[in-house]
This record gives structure tokens, C-alpha cells and sequence, in this order.
């Protein structure tokens, strides 16, 4: 393969290993100088935020708590009681957190839950929304509980799913949580990282949080807005920057003020305004009824704020005023909804066809290019590991864990993977294609488990995590091999690149079953 070209290749299709065996690791509870932490209680499952450690802000609590003293006092504004819902910033608080500061002050009642949308700027996610399964955040502020209770009910949606990488760097969501702990008292956050959403699964969503939302319920939408310059890709126009930025900013603004979420989003794709948290936006505009007003809060950018407009990011406080309208409870889906053969055999379809164009074109194929007809359980979002084997030997594995995108879609994404990020095999050259046979396991979402005693041979796969490294096998692993529980957990820390013994003291285990079907079959 053409070196140039094999480097936009492999930018397209990201090396599935790390997202297999790094993604699922969460950042829990741990001690840390400076913080007001208090240890988990039984039950409790603390996601630790790493924004801190990461330099979005101090990791000494006082130092942190003086920073937000200072934000609020400089806050001239009104409190107002009718505030249902805000579009916040979410840059480091020497750039954005005035402004953010400026729209919950203005947000004057007491709450018992909110909800912060925010975009994914890392972990690529389509027609996904994640939220978290784990029962407190920690900042240096201290612990604040999440509403499990909610954030169940978002999961018995298909297009709500527990990502935890999507949530472990992201900080459109974790920015503006000591701004809210430092200012309010007994209420629960629920965050939640948009993907890429077509309009379907915006409005969708949008009905979905609509249906559970009340009174008690503020929600924050999470988004800077025009990025300009070089280091952004976005430099449409070089003279009157100040001027023009102003000007495309205030452009969205007329759309979010009319509350119009469609025009909203042609705007953004028609003048190419790099406004991150656009989602986010667009699930928030279409929540609201008629009644709603909106108000500019505040305006700035990071080219006034630090006198150089050679790169400017816009921020906005934006308070939307008025009373949720009562939406009837959507019909919960399964999240994994059954497969039917003909599915299984199209999956499979679409597999070799994928294999063969991407081998002998090396590029992606898009879903038109294949013929492949996608049925809605195929779209739904699933994760899924694409097993190459060649003369019965294995010749690629690759997958994702947690649900990333449509599962047609993790098809395509992990046979190209299997064929040229495998790195334990070279690539699948054409002439081998017919002598390759493909196996697909679609996975259900992983689940903690208590000890190896509740791990079933044949039935879980299993991923094992200790001291930051981790390793998975998929069900059928062990029965292939003949291992029982004990031999699975000592080849599995080997593979984690662990001692051998590893798993029987300190580490976690998930576990997850898998719908396995493969050409052999036919």
C-alpha cells in the first residue's frame, strides 16, 4: 500500500485494539491531596473527574473554591425564577467561566435535577447518546450524587447507552459541575455526551428527555461556539475578524432565539460555523414548546479576552424562560433487539463485501457502495467483533466493547480493522479473500460482576481490569480451548499483560454474552 495512502486509510478506521482494551476503564475514586473527599459508601460506584489533573482547573479545593467565589461575585445579574433550561461554555475558566458562571446565577430557583449535554470532542459516537452507570461524580469539590433512577429510564432506549470512555476525557459535561456544586445544594446531575445525531435521532431523543423531565428540572446544553483560525481549520475570512465572528456568531443566536432547531442546524451547515456542541443545541431547541423566551445572558470571546484573534473561540450564556410542556412517556425499546436469520446473513453479506472492496481499494466503502439492504435491528446500536479465519486458523479479531454506533455500521468499521489493524498478522492481501472465512459476535453491553464465581463458560465473555491494563475474551474463547473459569482468568491476565495469577486478588471483572454466527454456518 502507497505510504500516503495507507496513512488516510488508517485515518479513517482508528486502531479498534486500543478501543477494545483501553475504553472501557473508568477514572474511579481515588484519594487526592487538596480534595474534599469522602470515601465511597457501600453501594456507591464514584466516577472520579480527571478535568483537574488535566489543568481545566486547580486540584486544591480552596484554591478551586476561591477561583468560583470570585466568578459569582463578578456576576452582575438577575435572578430569575422562570429559567427552565441554558446553553453554557465549556472552556477553562480563565476563558469561559464568567460567562458560564453569568447563566446559572441567572437560573434563580432551586432544582432537583439537572441535566448537562455536551458533545464528544474524542471518542467518534453515531446516533449514541452516553450517560454514565455509576452513582456520584467527584471533584475537587466533593461528591454529588447522579439520578440513577432517570438515567435507567434513558437506557431502556436504544440510542442511550453507557459508553464510559465517551465520558472519562470529555469535558463539555464535567466543566461546569463545581460551578454548580459551589453555588446549589441536594440536587443530582445527570450527564449525558452526544455523538453524531441525524435529526431523527435529535428529535427522538429530545422526546424522550422531554417525557421525563418536570418542573424541578433544569437542562444545560454544552457548546462553545464559532472557532476561528488556524488551529481550528476555520479561517473563512481574514480582514474585520472581531466584526465577522461577531456577526456568525449572532447568526445562530437568531436561530436559538426563535427556538428553531432545524434552522439551527442549516445555518450551521450552510455558513460552516464550527460550533461543537450543535447536538447538544438542537436536542435542547426541540424540547421546548411555545411558551419558552429566550435570553442573551452574555457574549465574549477568547480573542477580546486575551487580545489576539489569530485563533477566537466564542462562548454564550443563553436563559430560556418559561414551563415544560407535558410530553407522554415514550414506549420504552429493547436495547438489543433479536437478529433475525435473514439479518444474520445479510450482517454477514455485508462483511465479505466489505472485506473484498476495502482490500482491493483501500478505502472505506460507503453503505450505498455494498447493496447491502439494513434492517432497523441492524441500525440499532450494538457492539460488535468481526473474527477472520483462514484455513480454520485465525487470521483476525477485532471489535468494539460498548456500543459506538449502528451495528451495521461496526460491521464495516471492524472488518476493515480485522483485515489491516490486527497487528498480531500482516494484512489481508486480495488473493486471500476466498480462502477467509468471517464470524460476527454481537455483543450485549458488559456488565460488573462480583467475583469469577458468577462467570458461566460457554455463555459470558469476559473482560478482566487491573492496575490500568486490561484483556477480553469473547464467549466462545473458552470453550474452543477447553478452559474452565480459572484457566480463562490466567491466559486472560497473560493476554492483559499481567502476572498470571493476577485476577485472584484486586481485579474487576465484566462480563457480557454475544449473539455469535459466522459463513461456516451456512
Amino acid at each position: 500500500m502507497d505510504s500516503q495512502l495507507k496513512k488516510r486509510f488508517m485515518r479513517v478506521i482508528p486502531p479498534a485494539l486500543v478501543i477494545v482494551f483501553v475504553c472501557f476503564s473508568l477514572p474511579f475514586l481515588v484519594n487526592s491531596s487538596g480534595q474534599k473527599q469522602a470515601a465511597a459508601k457501600p453501594g456507591e460506584v464514584v466516577f472520579k473527574s480527571l478535568l483537574a489533573e488535566r489543568g481545566w482547573y486547580s486540584s486544591d479545593a480552596n484554591e478551586l473554591e476561591k477561583q468560583i467565589v470570585t466568578l459569582y461575585q463578578k456576576a452582575e445579574v438577575e435572578p430569575n425564577n422562570n429559567v427552565i433550561a441554558l446553553i453554557l461554555p465549556h472552556a477553562g475558566y480563565r476563558y469561559s467561566g464568567q460567562i458560564a458562571v453569568s447563566g446559572i446565577k441567572t437560573a434563580g430557583k432551586k432544582y432537583k435535577r439537572i441535566v448537562i449535554i455536551g458533545p464528544s470532542h474524542s471518542l467518534p459516537m453515531e446516533e449514541i447518546l452516553s450517560v454514565p452507570r455509576v452513582t456520584h461524580y467527584q471533584t475537587p469539590l466533593g461528591k454529588i450524587p447522579l439520578d440513577v433512577e432517570f438515567i435507567n429510564e434513558l437506557l431502556k432506549y436504544p440510542m442511550f447507552q453507557n459508553v464510559p470512555q465517551a465520558h472519562k476525557y470529555e469535558h463539555s459535561v464535567q466543566i461546569d459541575v463545581p460551578l454548580l456544586q459551589y453555588n446549589r445544594e441536594d440536587f443530582k446531575i445527570v450527564p449525558i455526551v452526544a455523538g453524531q445525531c441525524s435529526l431523527e435521532t435529535i428529535k427522538k431523543a429530545s422526546a424522550i428527555l422531554k417525557s421525563l423531565i418536570d418542573s424541578e428540572t433544569l437542562v444545560i446544553a454544552s457548546s462553545d461556539f464559532t472557532h476561528y483560525g488556524p488551529n481550528y481549520g476555520f479561517v473563512p475570512f481574514t480582514e474585520n475578524i472581531q466584526e465577522e465572528i461577531k456577526k456568525l456568531d449572532m447568526g445562530a443566536y437568531e436561530d436559538i432565539a426563535r427556538l428553531d432547531a432545524e434552522g439551527f442546524l442549516s445555518y450551521r451547515q450552510k455558513t460552516g460555523a464550527t460550533i461543537c456542541g450543535y447536538i447538544p443545541i438542537a436536542i435542547l431547541l426541540s424540547m421546548f414548546g411555545q411558551d419558552v423566551k429566550a435570553e442573551l445572558i452574555r457574549y465574549a470571546t477568547s480573542g477580546e479576552l486575551m487580545g489576539d484573534y489569530t485563533n477566537s473561540v466564542s462562548y454564550f450564556a443563553i436563559a430560556f424562560s418559561g414551563t415544560w410542556e407535558s410530553q407522554p412517556l415514550l414506549e420504552p425499546q429493547s436495547n438489543t433487539p433479536e437478529l433475525t436469520e435473514q439479518d444474520k446473513q445479510q450482517l454477514l453479506i455485508l462483511a465479505r463485501k466489505t472485506m473484498v472492496y476495502a482490500v482491493k481499494n483501500r478505502r472505506v466503502p460507503q453503505e450505498s457502495e455494498l447493496g447491502v439492504k439494513i434492517s432497523d435491528a441492524m441500525r440499532t446500536p450494538r457492539a460488535a467483533f468481526v473474527t477472520l479465519k483462514e484455513h480454520s486458523r485465525l487470521r483476525g479479531c477485532i471489535g468494539d466493547v460498548f456500543p459506538r454506533q449502528p451495528l451495521y455500521k461496526s460491521i464495516i468499521i471492524n472488518t476493515i480493522n480485522a483485515c489491516f489493524n490486527d497487528t498480531r498478522f500482516p494484512q489481508v492481501r486480495e488473493e486471500e479473500c476466498n480462502d477467509i472465512k468471517i464470524e460476527i459476535s454481537a455483543l450485549t453491553v458488559p456488565e460488573l460482576v462480583a467475583s469469577p464465581n458468577e462467570i458461566r463458560i460457554g455463555i459470558d465473555g469476559v473482560v478482566l481490569r487491573k492496575n490500568g491494563r486490561s484483556a477480553l475474551y469473547l464467549p466462545q474463547v473458552a470453550p474452543e480451548q477447553g478452559w474452565d473459569v480459572a484457566q480463562t482468568l490466567t491466559h486472560l491476565s497473560v493476554k492483559a499483560r499481567l502476572p498470571s495469577d493476577a485476577w485472584k486478588e484486586g481485579a474487576s471483572f465484566q462480563v457480557f454474552q454475544a449473539i455469535v454466527f459466522g459463513e461456516e454456518d451456512k
